[in-house]
């Protein structure tokens, strides 16, 4: 799955939200204010990122999700192999948090596996769709694992982002498929992996948590690969390396975006994926959304960019706190 990335997706935050710490890594770049860079970086990624999506639905057809996620995991490990090497100027394998990229890693996967497996039978824009309530569950996991507090209004969004897959599922319904639940553990899932990045952040490197998740990706997927193993085609292979690529560009153009713009100024425009994977379903698929499909995408996505909208507030306070109580404020 390539999910949302409203609530604070960025893998390298603020440092005023937690205590310095001296380590001999090398720091990230720094950030520069440059909002229509940001946007048109997120505005390619979706492009990525929807080509990515629609090739795994049609690739499903002929593989098992087991397989296509181990396919493009691998793509990602080998083009991260320059991160891995010692003495490489991509070097980026130093951490202190070694556990945590390595569960990071494997929440990504079950993402990537969840999101497939759905793909399989459900319509890609209604997967997507629903795929997108990710920023729903890290508010909720925000509370237990960060002991973020969380307002009524926030929690009123969610409900409200609930309420659009529910509009979009109908369960009791003869419209409902079972199949749906899998993007919704895809999206729990990818909320996990947000948390976890929130709890590396201001410590590790983009490169290295990528690097991290490729390792682990390609480790837990070959353990798995044999008991599902399809022989591919050739042509099975060349879409499945397609997977890999569009997806970590996706991703990394997604990191670069954050080095220009708030995830607050970034949020509207991440939503444009989908649209091109309801474009790309129609051209590839003929799938067209359903009344129901649109309506509870349109809860879902106001669900996402108030959240978003609430997170830009919460960090503009937590700015000025930290002015008010710093020594030379």
């Amino acid at each position: 799955m390539n999910p949302p990335i409203a609530t604070a997706a960025r893998l390298d935050s603020d440092p005023i939200l937690l205590p310095e710490k001296k380590s001999t890594q090398r720091k990230a770049p720094a950030r520069a204010d440059r909002p229509f860079k940001g946007i048109a970086l997120i505005l390619a990624s979706t492009v990525f990122l929807g080509c990515s999506d629609v090739t795994a639905k049609y690739l499903s057809a002929s593989l098992p999700s087991i397989e296509i996620a181990w396919i493009r995991f691998l793509v990602f490990a080998l083009i991260m192999i320059p991160a891995m090497i010692p003495g490489s100027p991509l070097y980026a394998m130093q951490t202190q948090r070694m556990g945590l990229h390595l569960l990071r890693g494997a929440t990504l996967v079950g993402s990537s596996l969840f999101f497939i497996s759905g793909l399989r039978f459900l319509p890609i824009a209604e997967a997507s769709a629903t795929g997108f309530i990710a920023p729903l569950f890290v508010t909720a996991l925000s509370v237990i694992f960060l002991s973020e507090k969380v307002g009524m209004r926030r929690w009123a969004a969610t409900a409200v982002g609930l309420l659009g897959v529910v509009i979009i599922l109908r369960p009791g319904t003869s419209a409902f498929h079972p199949a749906a639940i899998f993007p919704i553990v895809s999206a729990l899932a990818w909320g996990c992996t947000l948390i976890m990045t929130r709890m590396m952040s201001g410590t590790e490197r983009a490169i290295t948590t990528m690097t991290y998740s490729a390792i682990a990706g390609v480790c837990i997927l070959t353990a798995l690969v044999p008991f599902v193993w399809v022989t591919p085609t050739w042509q099975d292979i060349a879409f499945g390396v397609l997977i890999g690529v569009t997806s970590t560009a996706g991703q990394w153009i997604v990191v670069l975006a954050f080095r220009y713009a708030d995830a607050s100024v970034l949020a509207p425009f991440q939503y444009t994926q989908l649209l091109w994977v309801s474009i790309l379903g129609f051209i590839v698929f003929g799938e067209v959304p359903d009344v129901w499909t649109v309506t509870g995408a349109a809860f879902i996505v106001a669900s996402g960019l108030y959240i978003a909208h609430r997170e830009r507030v919460r960090r503009s306070q937590l700015l000025q706190l930290a002015g008010e109580t710093s020594p030379n404020a």
